[in-house]
């Protein structure tokens, strides 16, 4: 199952599923929710960029030392895990793909930078 699949299964609020997928600035987030989600942003862009500020950032919002480490590592292990497969080439099947694709919006499925399948 997609993480957008495990998502919409077990979450009652679609417009909440919808932003978490698509933009989650635009969700009704909690101040933590939304520091560790900019927090995984900036980390994932810009790796050198983040500073001790930004972990004390995510301190203030009250997240404790396991919680912070946590934020860090999952960050980390997804960007891990993406550029391992775009660096081996996996491709996506096209039935996987079509699979993606039916729980999309239509503005999303307009997105051609999102949409277009690379070429390996």
């Amino acid at each position: 199952m997609s993480h957008g699949g495990f998502l919409r299964q077990h979450s009652d609020d679609t417009d909440l599923t919808n932003h978490m997928m698509h933009d989650y600035t635009k969700a009704d987030l909690d101040d933590q929710t939304r520091g560790m989600l900019d927090f995984a942003v900036k980390l994932t862009k810009n790796p050198a960029g983040n500073k001790k500020a930004d972990l004390q950032k995510l301190r203030d919002l009250g997240l404790d030392e396991q919680q912070v480490l946590s934020t860090v590592l999952i960050t980390c292990n997804f960007n891990f895990m993406t550029r391992l497969a775009d660096g081996l080439g996996v491709e996506v099947t096209e039935n996987r793909f079509e699979d993606f694709k039916r729980w999309m919006s239509p503005e999303v499925q307009a997105m051609s930078w999102l949409m277009d399948r690379k070429e390996v």
